[in-house]
């Protein structure tokens, strides 16, 4: 069975704001299911370990799609939720596939470590497929390929729109804008209309821009997984 790794952030506050974060339950869901019923054996990890912080607004209204009330609702998938291994511990020996959920929480802890971006690092260069959603690539921006060049440079990539950060009322509250910083690193950055799905495969490289794209990364992902390995 093949194997794919979702990593969540495990930051849980909003900068100084005293509002809550974490993880988006869409962004980790829908994903999640399409995986697994493509016959993956998706395992879950996070950058403290253990029960990752979720966001409260993401558990709430239209937030909660059928992808998420059936996680909730699975006892294995909450199992592993709840006992989420630590990045540094995680061995990507047989994964083919890796994959990051966003959430507001992720553009505090995910760009910070290095066990994180080491690990992107390393399974790029394996030929591993790795997707990102909505603020998930800001786990992306500190990877570094042997040759010292940002795993994004050159490539084209979509994340959360500096218009969708100014529309919740969040520009001045994160610490940095996703937009902004992909393209310093030398992204080519891609983007749809504010809230619409839009994802974008560079080869084994797959990321979308907000959590109505989820599932179209975990789509395009698979694609990608049958890609051969470009050295």
């Amino acid at each position: 069975m093949p194997k794919a790794l979702i990593i969540l952030t495990s930051h849980d506050r909003l900068g100084d704001s005293g509002k809550s974060t974490g993880f988006y339950w869409e962004e980790l869901a829908a994903p999640y299911w399409i995986l697994s019923d493509a016959g993956y054996q998706v395992e879950l990890a996070s950058i403290a370990g253990g029960r990752p912080p979720a966001d409260p607004t993401s558990a709430e209204g239209d937030a909660v799609t059928d992808h998420v009330r059936r996680f909730m609702a699975d006892d294995a998938a909450m199992n592993r939720l709840n006992n989420t291994e630590r990045v540094e511990d995680v061995e990507i020996d047989a994964c083919g596939i890796i994959y990051l959920p966003g959430g507001h929480g992720t553009m505090w802890d995910l760009p910070r470590s290095s066990a994180l971006g080491n690990l992107l690092a390393r399974a790029w260069e394996k030929g591993v497929s790795i997707g990102a959603v909505c603020h998930g690539p800001a786990g992306l921006l500190e990877a570094r390929l042997s040759s010292g060049a940002p795993l994004v440079e050159g490539r084209r990539v979509a994340g959360f729109a500096n218009s969708e950060e100014q529309a919740v009322g969040l520009s001045d509250t994160v610490p940095f804008l996703l937009e902004d910083e992909l393209k310093a690193r030398g992204a080519q950055y891609e983007r749809g209309p504010d809230w619409q799905p839009f994802a974008v495969a560079d080869g084994k490289l797959v990321t979308g821009q907000n959590p109505a794209s989820s599932a179209d990364v975990a789509l395009l992902l698979l694609k990608a997984a049958h890609l051969p390995t470009v050295p």
